[in-house]
């Protein structure tokens, strides 16, 4: 009865623990060439998303916190894919 109830409570953690990772999602580890967004202000002024590959020249509103062109972009690809 002991060995029984071992695997009944083995397989219920194995099945919350794939629930979470559904939930979760694919996560990447972050490092060098992760990056969501690109910015450049010399020589000349650009914020590139590599996501969406949406280009913005106004990089001071940006900065300032105007994403919304960029949150639009990728919810787009979003609903595309």
């Amino acid at each position: 009865m002991k060995m029984l109830k071992s695997k009944l409570y083995q397989l219920e953690i194995e099945r919350q623990q794939q629930e979470l990772d559904e939930i979760r999602g694919e996560q990447k580890e972050i490092g060098w060439g992760s990056q969501i967004r690109s910015y450049v202000f010399h020589p000349y002024n650009m914020v590139k998303d590599h996501r969406t590959n949406l280009e913005n020249g106004n990089t001071q509103a940006v900065m300032d916190g105007d994403l919304d062109s960029f949150i639009d972009a990728f919810l787009r690809s979003k609903v595309k894919g």
